[in-house]
Formats: structure tokens, sequence, C-alpha cells
């Protein structure tokens, strides 16, 4: 057996302390952010929930926002990673359904922390630029879809960005209310914001 055939080196390297660590205290947060809120959690009711000190804590993350946003990094990174290449499909009536249905699939599980982000974006600046470049990927995703669908490139009102920007900020607002509502709520939401996509797009008929 030679080295490069080793079993050892076929092995997965073990995740390091610190990363578990991290991910303790965000899903800690996450947790934290169902029961108390976001005004009533603490930075200890975080330290305790991950297992470690606050001092250790602090190694990590410098304040509560810090943690939060955080949090937030690591949603909206996984509702990215879910709908890029759905939104990417050939077929744009595929693509439509592809994109809404990764969405609501991650409000479903992280509903809260999307409305933490949406509620904070306005007064946590960190929160606010990384909530608006995460739409404005979405945005360009959204753009791209409806011009393979036939509405025509430009800046107009009637051009795929402005009608792209708009259906982007309607599916946020609209999935904001009906999280708060159900899974059903949620559902029937996603079927309405998919409908208007479809007919902005002219793929109704």
């Amino acid at each position: 057996m030679t080295p490069d055939q080793h079993p050892a080196r076929s092995r997965r390297p073990a995740e390091r302390k610190g990363d578990v660590r991290e991910r303790a205290i965000l899903d800690t947060c996450e947790t934290l952010l169902a029961r108390k809120g976001y005004e009533a959690m603490t930075v200890g009711d975080i330290a305790q929930g991950a297992g470690i000190t606050r001092g250790a804590l602090y190694f990590y993350f410098g304040s509560k926002q810090d943690v939060v946003t955080a949090l937030v990094a690591r949603t909206v990174e996984h509702l990215w990673e879910r709908s890029r290449a759905a939104a990417q499909a050939e077929e744009p009536r595929q693509a439509i359904a592809a994109a809404m249905k990764r969405t609501v699939e991650l409000w479903n599980e992280h509903g809260l922390v999307m409305r933490t982000a949406i509620d904070l974006s306005l007064t946590v600046p960190e929160i606010g630029e990384l909530w608006d470049r995460t739409a404005d990927l979405f945005i360009t995703a959204i753009t791209a879809v409806l011009e393979r669908s036939g509405v025509p490139p430009g800046t107009g009102p009637e051009h795929a960005a402005a009608m792209a920007r708009a259906l982007c900020w309607m599916i946020e607002r609209t999935f904001y209310h009906a999280s708060q509502e159900s899974r059903e709520a949620l559902r029937a939401a996603s079927a309405t914001c998919e409908h208007i996509w479809l007919t902005s797009a002219g793929l109704t008929a």
C-alpha cells in the first residue's frame, strides 16, 4: 500500500474544536430567539446554552449582536446555495418552481432567523448590508430568469431588472408575514408568489 492509498489519508479531516463551538453558539442563539426573543436573550444565556463560559464566547464573538449577525449570515448563505442552482436551470418555468420550493424549505426551517434579520436590518448596519447583498443576488438571479423568458433587459419599469427587484421584495414581505402563521400559510403564499412571477415572465398561458 502506497502512502497515497493509506486509509487515514482518505478520511475527511476532523472538524476543528473552534468550528464545533462556533456552530454550538449559533445553534443556541437560534433556539433562544424562539424561546426568549432578541431583546431578552443575553450573552450569558447563549454561553450557557452552548456549554461554554462567557469569556470563551467572547473569543469568538464580541457581542450578542455579532452572534446574531453570524447566524443570519449562515442562514442566508444556505438560502442562496439552495436557490442559486435552481434559478440557473435552463427552463424558466422549472427554475421558478424550484427556486420557490427551496425558499419555502428554508423559511420553514429558519423563518425566525429570517424575520429577525428583516427586523434588525434597519437598526444593525452589518445585518442591513448583509440582507441587501443577499437581495441583490436574488434580484440578479430573478432578472436572468425573466430575461430567459423573453422579458427585455434594460432599466425601464417594464424591463427585467426593475420587475425582478419588485418581485424580490414582494416575496420577502409575503414570506415574512406568512411564516408567522403556519406552514400551510407559507405554502399558500409561495404558490401566490410563484403565480405572480410566472405571470410577470409571461408563462401562465
